[in-house]
């Protein structure tokens, strides 16, 4: 089945025509009513440096349903000992930063490319778009980002500089959700670290059909400093 090519409209084809890979379209920008429209069906952008902006539909998908979060025991006792602060929203382009430099470092490649960088640092700043973060001593050690779109968190990257740094961020998102009334959130592909917090994988169209039950509203939430949303 040939890719489809985006045209200047923010229509995307249906999630079934992806490829098996997942690969379901090229093209277009990456304005925000466009990631808007993409994220509201499960579909997001993932390219390298130097590509044509390529559109994904992952499947079978990677969630964690909120009411299934694990947290191991000795996860319970770092939390316990509180050894980061952790913050949302205050530092998101180093969030961002620092997700796409320790997968360089690593020696792995990054589809968060600058231009991807710009594009969600203009969704954090429309209200789209939020950082995870844990510090210790003033210094950014650890943290996550993505995208909430009513009651679902869309996860894109995540990065630790210090043990247990980002599983930490990772819980706190997952309490912060859950206060927030969100009921899923979304890992796109499968990793063995997201299966220990109770992660699993779905299909592509039970997927589709929690989008469409929980996320009625694409109106940002705005900022989620402490004491506010």
């Amino acid at each position: 089945m040939p890719v489809y090519r985006l045209t200047r409209g923010l229509r995307f084809p249906p999630v079934e025509w992806a490829e098996p890979s997942g690969l379901l379209a090229v093209g277009g920008d990456l304005r925000p009513d466009r990631l808007v429209a993409a994220y509201r069906e499960g579909i997001f952008p993932w390219y390298n440096e130097g590509e044509p902006i390529l559109w994904w539909f992952i499947a079978p998908r990677l969630v964690l349903y909120l009411k299934e979060l694990h947290i191991a025991r000795r996860l319970h006792r770092t939390l316990r000992r509180s050894p980061f602060q952790v913050r949302f929203d205050t530092a998101f382009a180093e969030v961002i930063g620092q997700c796409a430099a320790s997968r360089l470092q690593a020696g792995r490649e990054t589809w968060i490319t600058e231009a991807m960088r710009r594009a969600y640092i203009r969704m954090h700043r429309l209200g789209y778009a939020h950082s995870v973060e844990c510090w210790r001593d003033g210094r950014l050690v650890g943290g996550l980002y993505g995208l909430r779109l009513d009651r679902v968190f869309f996860g894109e990257s995540m990065f630790s500089l210090e043990n247990d740094a980002s599983k930490i961020a990772f819980v706190a998102l997952a309490q912060r959700a859950m206060a927030l009334g969100i009921q899923l959130i979304d890992c796109q592909t499968t990793t063995a670290h997201l299966l220990r917090f109770g992660a699993r994988e779905i299909g592509g169209a039970l997927f589709s059909r929690h989008l469409r039950e929980w996320v009625v509203s694409t109106v940002p939430d705005g900022a989620w400093h402490d004491g506010n949303k």
